[in-house]
């Protein structure tokens, strides 16, 4: 029993960084290192829960949240192709500029500090019958299907072939490790990198709109928790490759999960909370030992 939930909470908890993964991986595969993930997951969950109260629709709230998501990808990426920016500062400014923003909003415009609560948020639907969870082992998990995560895992199938096998794909992959070539052949450099920002927008988006739409209906400051920049590390450790990355955020989902079923049995909950991100760190430096690896030979 305590297996079956720990599997159903894992691959609950692996949505939103996966959705965030696979737009950094596309954005990354054009040359841009998204250090703004963050940001635009929180942008994403906090566009969510208001569309969500105001028209009674959790497909708009989603769309709401991704296109929000998308605009300020846009954004954050004429501050570099345009405007020159580091990409990393850029990124790192992004996500302290956005949460400020989203702090001030709720404090003058909702009168709360920290957290929002609206009426009538309607929360993602789940895709099969609960009667489904009878089915043993990966019965709950197919019970709290919902639609983002199904999408997300149709992306983690499509985008090998979508990169590999279609113009758009191509353009991508040459901008981002070719860009002289990308010159010469007439890609216009800049635009494909404006459009693999708003891609990673759009998906980090969707990612903020499962956190605050999948059970808890409601949007915090502190509701990312840092999923943002685990879903920069899954995407490194998953050498850019669709499925590597997304078993990697499977990875992380398990282990937030398990760590939050420790915590019920007494241990530390500051320490058992640390394992998520240690595992982030350990992903990162066996990343970084690889690529030194293949470069030495």
């Amino acid at each position: 029993m305590i297996f079956e939930q720990i599997i159903a909470a894992g691959m609950i908890l692996t949505t939103p960084i996966l959705l965030a993964a696979m737009g950094g991986l596309v954005n990354k595969q054009a040359g841009i290192v998204n250090i703004g993930l963050e940001g635009k997951m929180l942008s994403g969950a906090f566009a969510a829960v208001i569309i969500s109260s105001f028209t009674g629709s959790w497909l708009l709230a989603v769309l709401g949240a991704a296109f929000i998501g998308a605009i300020i990808g846009l954004i954050f990426s004429f501050t570099i192709t345009r405007a020159g920016a580091n990409m990393i500062v850029a990124g790192l400014g992004l996500n302290v500029l956005l949460a400020g923003i989203l702090g001030f909003i709720l404090n003058w415009s909702f009168n709360s500090s920290g957290t929002l609560r609206m009426p009538n948020v309607v929360l993602l639907p789940k895709v099969l019958p609960e009667e489904i969870q009878i089915i043993p082992i990966f019965g709950k998990v197919l019970a709290e299907l919902d639609p983002l995560t199904i999408f997300a895992w149709l992306t983690v199938i499509l985008l090998p072939f979508l990169l590999s096998n279609t113009k758009i794909g191509l353009w991508i992959r040459v901008t981002g490790n070719a860009e002289k070539v990308s010159h010469s052949v007439g890609i216009r450099f800049k635009n494909i990198q404006d459009f693999s920002t708003v891609v990673a927008g759009f998906f980090s988006g969707l990612g903020g709109a499962h956190l605050a739409l999948f059970s808890i209906g409601l949007f915090n400051e502190g509701l990312t928790a840092g999923r943002g920049f685990i879903a920069l590390a899954a995407f490194y450790f998953g050498r850019d490759r669709p499925v590597a990355t997304a078993l990697a955020c499977l990875l992380f989902g398990f282990l937030d999960a398990t760590q939050i079923r420790m915590q019920t049995i007494g241990l530390p909950p500051k320490l058992i909370g640390m394992i998520p991100y240690l595992m982030v760190l350990l992903a990162l430096i066996i990343s970084s030992i690889r690529k030194h690896q293949r470069t030495a030979k």
